[in-house]
């Protein structure tokens, strides 16, 4: 108010007066007497949706469905066990508090430390997105929470002779619909992710030409990364497969449940080679089928949409024709 210019201030003092007499509540809501509200925790989730904009650029609705979902189960946690506080009135102890709360559930819920420290960094990326975007200067107590992780649980490959004579005997996989089954063919040659796979369009699909090949592009969806997007030669089944089925899987794109249509069809019909066998794992073997067969590194990268550790990407990383070359030696 006192920054103001006279004539503001002056009609602001005019505007207090209701009927004649003075008004309390408009002086106070008028002249300043108001505290700003403080910003809570659920308030500060809705302000992050507008403040990270950019995160949502090219997502798919279901993409942006499973980004919201972890930042609203974190905070929903947090207002749970402590409250919906002020971002300026959180303690130490609130969040020592909901640190123990979370050691609890991992005690006796059998949960893992990962599940813990995703809904801590879930609250740190929101509070110091708003801390910082809203001009706050706020000390968060955010340092020192996470959990030790165990050893991580990583998806074993399948072998190859389980793939020739369990999942690619045939009528193994008749009880999957045409597109699930040709998404599943199609990975065994390629080792596409499942999300990959289920965004292809007819577009994406190149039937025609010297070198049948899919190209993973961002159309539609975000791609995990950069080096997501590529052109993977198509050979053996998984040729055959596309050919059946060369028009995309408006059934699985943008959606998120090819991954669990598949893999209970496996567990139901005895094809999961262990428990912790998945349709994951089928990448994993075509990588594993690479290295054994001798496949240049870079060229591995490449198909796999894996980054260079580090190292600049000069060139191309061989043609089209040359990779579908190696991969007709391991194609299966």
């Amino acid at each position: 108010m006192a920054a103001l210019p006279l004539e503001e201030r002056a009609r602001r003092v005019r505007a207090t007066i209701v009927n004649g007499e003075p008004d309390p509540l408009a002086a106070a809501a008028l002249l300043g007497g108001v505290p700003e509200a403080k910003i809570t925790v659920t308030k500060a989730l809705d302000l992050y949706w507008m403040l990270a904009k950019d995160k949502t650029l090219g997502k798919s609705a279901d993409q942006l469905r499973r980004w919201e979902n972890p930042l609203k189960k974190a905070t929903a946690n947090f207002v749970a066990q402590i409250g919906d506080k002020a971002l300026a009135d959180i303690t130490g102890d609130d969040m020592l508090d909901f640190r123990q709360w979370w050691l609890e559930r991992l005690e006796t819920g059998g949960l893992t430390a990962n599940s813990a420290n995703k809904d801590l960094t879930h609250l740190a990326v929101v509070w110091r997105t708003v801390n910082k975007m809203k001009r706050l200067g706020l000390v968060l107590p955010l340092s020192d929470l996470s959990f030790k992780e165990g050893e991580r649980r990583a998806r074993p490959p399948f072998d190859v002779e389980w793939i020739k004579t369990r999942l690619l005997k045939p009528g193994a996989l008749d009880g999957l619909n045409t597109e699930a089954r040709t998404i599943v063919l199609g990975m065994v040659n390629t080792g596409y992710r499942p999300s990959e796979g289920a965004g292809l369009l007819r577009e994406h699909i190149r039937l025609e030409g010297k070198t049948p090949h899919i190209s993973i592009e961002p159309v539609g969806r975000q791609l995990k990364n950069e080096t997501s997007k590529r052109l993977i030669p198509l050979t053996g089944v998984s040729l055959e497969a596309f050919r059946a089925c060369p028009g995309g899987f408006p059934t699985y794109a943008g959606k998120d449940k090819i991954s669990a249509t598949v893999n209970a069809f496996l567990a139901d019909n005895g094809l999961k080679q262990t428990p912790k066998h998945s349709l994951y794992s089928l990448r994993h073997s075509f990588e594993d089928r690479m290295l054994t067969a001798g496949i240049d590194e870079r060229i591995r990268r490449d198909l796999m949409g894996h980054s260079l550790g580090g190292r600049e990407r000069y060139g191309e990383g061989g043609a089209l024709e040359h990779r579908a070359a190696l991969l007709k030696k391991i194609a299966l």
